[in-house]
């Protein structure tokens, strides 16, 4: 509302006003209010929560400190919902085609964990939500998305993106300068300036794949047809991939929530690593020097996932160990749909299992374990397991020697345990940045 409010006043010499024409100050305004939201509305929701003995039932699997959580507040994730509605839309532009569809993917899965925990908390029953039903929906987003990729005019990539050589030798290919970030502000394409022809703007079913020479990959290579039929099939395997990464990531998070900072603190490393993607794929420079995927207006995204990011850190000062709050389905749900949406609309979802790789490794754990001991039940009469427990994060907070893994025998701090998945979803996303150079 800022930024349209400043926009709307431009006629008139406001000092300071033209900050708000910048992506990175807006970005970092949006950050640090969603920071402070989350901060300061944070104790007091905690305090109503506990008022209203909003507290997470906790069955005994014996692990070390469980039984000490019982009655933490849950449902924390109502926090990160109103940082993050709150400082897009003061700083965001609402009239850009991304932030309205990340808006509507956070009221969509925020209301689908909500309603989870409030079958949780409020009627007591532990299932919450039946699995089919969060299935159910995610799945219907995930096609809803897939149909607006595909026919919404402004979801475009640009092809051979080369600028002017006055430009270039303006910009210097190193820092910013005044032609660049004059470039920086003008997210939104127009065709009609002649800055770039008309048919390098294109719907594309394309995205970013590592170790190739051009970084791309095209859906439409999984075709098995070719014309007119080749064209549905193209999209069609596009979307089904849209619903595939989406289901996947909002699961992914959820099963990786169940230590006090784990789930927040490794959130915040991938969000701002997509944030940093989103900023360089909708400037065309960077795009250029990069030579990666220019997709016009996604600069828009940059500054929600800085808003996003900002939310993470503020709710982790509460969700640190040992934790204040839970965020319940309401944040992990959220924060898994967010993340597959973005690294959607970006071009990056086959980056997803590298930079997501700690959500990526709990949730194959849990298929493991699954399928281990039912392939064991039925050939020896008696389940067998992989890990002492799943997701992965409690194998290491488990004591015994009771399956094919037995390392560590002895049970680690919970602490420590997260710490470590920090470090690791550091390096990965480390690893998922250099990709863009690796050819």
């Amino acid at each position: 509302m800022l930024y349209h409010l400043f926009e709307a006043l431009k006629e008139y010499d406001i000092p300071g006003q033209g900050l708000m024409s910048y992506l990175t100050f807006r970005a970092m305004m949006a950050s640090v209010t969603a920071m402070l939201i989350s901060l300061i509305i944070g104790k007091r929701i905690i305090r109503w929560l506990q008022k209203k003995q909003i507290g997470e039932e906790i069955r005994d699997l014996g692990l070390e400190g469980q039984m000490q959580k019982k009655g933490t507040p849950t449902m924390g994730g109502i926090i990160i919902f109103i940082a993050i509605m709150v400082s897009v839309l003061l700083f965001a532009d609402l009239t850009n085609i991304y932030t309205i569809i990340l808006l509507v993917t956070t009221v969509w899965f925020a209301g689908l964990g909500f309603t989870d925990d409030y079958i949780k908390v409020f009627r007591h029953n532990k299932e919450g939500l039946s699995e089919k039903g969060k299935l159910v929906s995610q799945v219907l987003f995930g096609l809803g998305l897939g149909l607006t990729v595909c026919f919404s005019p402004d979801i475009v990539v640009r092809e051979k993106v080369q600028m002017d050589d006055h430009v270039q030798a303006e910009s210097g290919m190193q820092e910013k300068t005044a032609a660049s970030q004059t470039l920086d502000i003008n997210t939104e394409f127009k065709v009609k300036t002649g800055e770039w022809k008309e048919e390098d703007v294109v719907k594309s079913t394309k995205t970013t794949l590592p170790f190739i020479k051009n970084h791309e990959f095209d859906y439409k290579w999984l075709s098995p047809f070719r014309g007119a039929f080749g064209w549905y099939c193209k999209w069609a395997i596009y979307v089904l991939m849209i619903v595939l990464v989406i289901t996947a990531c909002s699961n992914g998070t959820n099963l990786t929530d169940g230590m006090d900072g784990l789930t927040t603190g490794t959130s915040t490393i991938v969000v701002a690593v997509l944030g940093i993607f989103a900023y360089l794929s909708g400037n065309i420079i960077n795009a250029q020097y990069l030579n990666i995927m220019y997709i016009p207006g996604t600069g828009e995204i940059g500054v929600f996932m800085a808003a996003f990011a900002g939310a993470l850190i503020g709710f982790l000062w509460h969700n640190s160990y040992p934790a204040q709050v839970f965020m319940g389905d309401t944040g992990s749900l959220m924060i898994g749909g967010l993340i597959g949406v973005c690294a959607i609309l970006i071009r990056k979802e086959l980056l997803l299992p590298v930079l997501c790789g700690v959500f990526f490794v709990e949730t194959l754990s849990v298929m493991i374990q699954r399928s281990y001991f039912k392939f064991t039940k039925k050939k020896y009469g008696t389940g067998r397991r992989v890990f002492k427990m799943t997701p992965l994060h409690h194998h290491f907070q488990k004591e015994g020697i009771d399956a094919l893994i037995t390392k560590p025998v002895r049970a680690l701090p919970e602490a420590k345990i997260v710490v470590r998945f920090w470090i690791i979803g550091i390096i990965l996303a480390v690893l998922t940045i250099a990709l863009l150079k690796v050819r």
